[in-house]
């Protein structure tokens, strides 16, 4: 099947976005980073109208959807790369778009620094030996599973990368630290600081519930870590 590939380009922060089309000849079961890597393996890669243009800068590891590092706007959705096929999305024009809340890099790349320094702002470090509860096991676990991509940032209407509010990301991965934490004036100043940066700040929209691409368990772990942080259960 033949699929118009949109690809909203962009040098840098300071130079103006574009879009150019290309045209991708291949089965319907090709992720949509396999495309991206058939495009730029062109030599040389040409766009719908002809014109020989730089390789497609985007970002991507594992490709078995374990880093995160390809989520990107398809389609207007916030996905994974890696693990977004193409028979999954509807028609044969694929957008492909860098993700909006974050500082572009270039072309679909983005600075997604924000998320750690948010942990590190949350004070999410153990200063004692880790207090292993075999009845939150599991959710720990979960937890530990966040692959810090951004999807839920994206979709958030209260996150904005130069804003003071954290988001589910960093009630996420909390919840670990929350939970394991026996040092008493350490954990307090966690459980202060989620407050002023995750609690306090969250609307409460939903948005973030179903867009995780992992299908992380994210209402349970969000109640998890304010029950832990807020009310000291």
């Amino acid at each position: 099947m033949v699929y118009k590939i949109r690809i909203r380009r962009q040098e840098s922060q300071k130079s103006d976005s574009y879009w150019q089309e290309f045209e991708f000849d291949g089965s319907k079961n090709s992720s949509v980073a396999n495309v991206l890597k058939e495009l730029n393996s062109r030599t040389p890669l040409k766009d719908n109208s002809g014109n020989i243009v730089t390789p497609i800068s985007w970002e991507c590891s594992c490709m078995v959807r374990k880093c995160g590092a390809c989520a990107m706007l398809i389609n207007e959705r916030p996905r994974l790369a890696c693990s977004t096929f193409l028979h999954t999305l509807k028609g044969s024009t694929i957008t492909l778009e860098p993700l909006s809340k974050f500082p572009l890099v270039r072309d679909l790349i983005v600075d997604r620094s924000i998320l750690f320094e948010n942990l590190k702002k949350l004070n999410l470090w153990l200063e004692s030996e880790a207090y292993m509860n075999r009845w939150t096991h599991e959710p720990r676990y979960q937890s530990a599973r966040c692959l810090m991509c951004g999807c839920c940032l994206e979709v958030c209407p209260n996150f904005s990368a130069n804003g003071t509010f954290a988001g589910a990301v960093a009630a996420v991965n909390a919840f670990r630290i929350l939970n394991e934490e026996q040092e008493s004036t350490h954990l307090n100043e966690i459980s202060a600081e989620y407050k002023k940066k995750y609690f306090e700040g969250c609307g409460k929209s939903l948005s973030c519930h179903d867009i995780c691409p992992i299908g992380l368990p994210l209402e349970e772990l969000l109640v998890r870590s304010n029950a832990a942080a807020v009310w000291g259960k």
